[in-house]
């Protein structure tokens, strides 16, 4: 868990997940090592040996257990792997399998698997105490989840909930819950709950100043279909008034409010893309074509609450918004591993080859272009891991991308779920650069003007998120900003305060604030 926040926040659990809501990095729950059985800590000494600078490898040292399970996985139906080990023999797993494939692995320190009785705090120990320019810790994204859990989560495309995305201006008293947007056709749509919505009360308790962070929690994660809470909100008008919400499956479109502004004049295009999941290619092509019927001469890609997910959805997005001339022959992301795989993949053994712009879909039928020199991006804390590629594998072929709104998440590294003895981990494995080799974007990126501390600084105007408009309102600040930019050049005047990094749960909680989502949801997802 993060330091300084009193306001515990689940992550959402999918439909058919089996134990309940996560909380921030630690999973929901399960056996702790030191919960794993007394056993096992006699064993460390006798089954596990230790010499400093000697690593075994660690494929041979997978799956010896201190609780061994019996079965198969209810989600997977496969057989457990596990066979009798102890906790040291997980730590000392834990120890070679770091060594081999985390990128940093010269930074991390050389422990005794036999010194520690609890593997979580084994392996949070792994990672580098680096810290990046701007002082925050190099490696944030680093976890773990039961694996029956994470099988669950990554498996399942249906979530239980209400269909409204929260995000959370402060975590802590006074605290500030408001939506960032609805999902079409969810309870919350059809109860009236819209973008800028404060949430006061759930279930009786208070949400700005009150203690009870279980009842809030329960109320706005639900983990089941079917369950009823009760919300106290006030509008962005500041009408209050209480909504009644029963969780159902929850199924997001990811592509939003396509239009062409301006259509006769300046005809500018706008879209609002909040994930890069599966069902986005058809809606992103079916974007394009809209947008192409008019035929555009800039485009406002709206990804300021888009935390990631697969990565052939972003490198396809990156060539129909650049097309063929830019991107024909050219790299949209090469995976670089740590120096001791320059050529292979060390989890799956293939050849490394940069991932070229995609310029067909899935189904092999060609992808449809705007042919733009440039894009505009609006981006918030929300914005990481596949779409901060966009961003850099465009930057990467010289297309001009001008950011607007806040600095990004700053997730430039993916790794690969791995599991051992009931939990899955995660640690990083690779970073994704442009075809200009550049991927060092660990504090995001910044708009050039942003005040106080700043990522990486490109083009752009800093805007802070504006709840009193909705999602592609000429009125909203941000797509106003960018507007007005397209226009003349000019920026709004800066906030006083500062668009400080948009660390999300993995990091620093930020002024601007965060969205408190699954890590499935703010990954480079690769697939096989």
């Amino acid at each position: 868990m993060i330091a300084g926040r009193d306001f515990f926040v689940k992550f959402p659990i999918p439909v058919g997940a089996l134990c309940a809501g996560a909380l921030l990095l630690a999973g929901c729950g399960g056996q702790s090592s030191s919960q794993k059985g007394a056993s096992s800590n006699g064993q460390n000494g006798s089954t596990v040996s230790y010499s400093a600078g000697v690593y075994p490898t660690y494929k041979g040292l997978a799956n010896l257990c201190a609780a061994p399970r019996s079965g198969s996985s209810p989600v997977t139906g496969q057989a457990y792997p596990d066979k009798p080990g102890s906790i040291a023999a997980e730590n000392n797993w834990l120890r070679s399998w770091s060594n081999d494939t985390y990128l940093w692995y010269r930074e991390l320190p050389d422990l005794d698997p036999r010194a520690y009785n609890d593997t979580e705090q084994f392996f949070d120990l792994l990672r580098t105490s680096q810290v990046t320019a701007s002082g925050t810790p190099k490696d944030k994204f680093h976890f773990t989840y039961p694996t029956e859990v994470w099988e669950s989560l990554s498996q399942s495309g249906v979530s239980a909930g209400y269909g409204a995305q929260w995000f959370l201006v402060a975590d802590r008293p006074p605290r500030e819950i408001r939506v960032a947007y609805v999902e079409p056709g969810s309870p919350a749509a059809a109860q009236g709950v819209q973008r800028g919505d404060t949430v006061l009360r759930i279930d009786g308790a208070d949400a700005v100043s009150g203690n009870d962070v279980d009842t809030l929690n329960d109320g706005l994660f639900p983990e089941n279909i079917g369950e009823a809470h009760q919300f106290v909100m006030r509008s962005a008008a500041g009408v209050q008034r209480t909504v009644s919400m029963t969780s159902a499956s929850i199924t997001s479109v990811p592509v939003q409010n396509v239009k062409v502004i301006n259509p006769t004049t300046d005809r500018i295009g706008y879209l609002l893309f909040n994930d890069h999941i599966a069902t986005a290619e058809a809606q992103l092509i079916s974007a394009v074509n809209t947008l192409n019927v008019t035929g555009i001469s800039e485009l406002v890609l709206d990804i300021r609450y888009n935390g990631g997910g697969y990565l052939y959805i972003a490198s396809e997005l990156a060539y129909m918004i650049a097309g063929p001339s830019r991107t024909n022959g050219k790299t949209f992301e090469r995976l670089t591993f740590n120096d001791k795989y320059p050529n292979t993949d060390p989890v799956t053994g293939e050849s490394l080859a940069p991932m070229p712009f995609f310029d067909d879909s899935d189904a092999g039928a060609a992808l449809p272009t705007l042919n733009l020199g440039r894009v505009y991006v609006l981006t918030g804390s929300g914005t990481c891991s596949a779409s901060e590629s966009i961003i850099n594998g465009l930057r990467g072929v010289g297309v001009e991308v001008i950011q607007i709104g806040g600095t990004t998440c700053g997730k430039p590294y993916g790794f690969y779920a791995t599991p051992n003895c009931g939990t899955t981990y995660f640690t990083i494995q690779f970073k994704g650069v442009n075809a200009m080799g550049f991927g060092d974007y660990t504090d995001g990126f910044s708009p050039e003007n942003v005040v106080g501390s700043a990522g990486t600084e490109i083009p752009g105007c800093a805007v802070l998120d504006d709840f009193t408009h909705a999602l592609g309102d000429v009125g909203e600040a941000r797509l106003a900003a960018a507007l007005q930019h397209i226009g003349t050049g000019s920026c709004p005047t800066p906030p006083s305060g500062p668009v400080v990094l948009g660390k999300t749960q993995f990091g620093a909680t930020p002024s601007e604030g965060y969205l408190p989502r699954s890590p499935l949801r703010e990954n480079r997802i690769l697939r096989h």
